[in-house]
């Protein structure tokens, strides 16, 4: 039996067992995929078993893992994290698929409209991916953090003066992730409109609050599953490439 899992902490969230077991079971593939919640990235060495093939990276892991392999390909090297491992010969090479389930949500969102400058919440390993489209896409943008050093803008910065210059806000945090559906990230939410754009990357719940207050306001809006199954198909092309 062939053997593939998921790496970070913490894994209630994760659809990543489900939806591979239920692929491994539609097309007759004899694997498992199995969730390893690691304590810390240095567990990795010893939870893992040898023979496994490929894992991929979640929160919050996607960054401390590259100390932990072999080689890297150049475009999860240029974006700063990995999300996909191979497995092969002993050695551990590292790859980046989502930032083709970031380019088809976008296309799948946006569609047409050019014209938008984004707010890109977050700077953490998928918020690089993020990054890495919107500088491919030539789409102008301004990063959102907690910590006015890591970021261009605070959530208390963001006024409805800064929506209406942004009308693509990317949610890449954790904030409204299952089990805190409760939560969503520090807007002025009231000074959004339907000529709005709101990506979360989140796909558990599958309509975040973050989401919920866009929709009320006639915003577009999109959840994670188109990125979660584009980057999970990817990685299986991978391991198998």
């Amino acid at each position: 039996m062939r053997r593939f899992g998921l790496i970070g902490r913490p894994l209630g969230h994760s659809n990543s067992a489900r939806y591979f077991t239920a692929k491994f079971e539609r097309e007759n593939i004899d694997a498992e995929y199995r969730l390893y919640e690691l304590p810390e990235i240095d567990a990795l060495e010893t939870l893992l078993p040898n023979d496994i093939e490929g894992f991929n990276v979640t929160i919050p892991y996607k960054k401390e893992v590259m100390a932990y392999l072999d080689d890297i390909s150049d475009e999860a090297r240029a974006i700063g994290a990995v999300n996909c491992v191979k497995c092969h010969s002993g050695r551990r090479v590292g790859f980046n698929t989502d930032v083709e389930g970031i380019r088809r949500s976008l296309d799948r969102l946006l569609g047409d409209d050019t014209g938008v400058r984004a707010l890109l919440l977050g700077t953490g390993g998928a918020a690089q991916a993020v990054e890495y489209v919107l500088m491919e896409r030539n789409i102008e943008f301004a990063i959102v953090s907690r910590d006015p050093l890591r970021g261009n803008i605070t959530y208390a910065g963001i006024t409805p003066e800064t929506l209406s210059e942004y009308r693509l806000i990317i949610n890449a945090t954790p904030v409204g992730m299952f089990p805190h559906v409760g939560e969503a990230p520090e807007l002025p939410y009231d000074a959004l409109t339907p000529g709005h754009y709101l990506f979360d990357t989140i796909y558990n719940p599958s309509r975040t609050l973050f989401l919920e207050l866009g929709a009320k306001a006639g915003a577009s809006t999109l959840n994670g599953e188109t990125m979660f199954v584009s980057q999970a198909e990817a990685s299986w092309r991978i391991w198998n490439g």
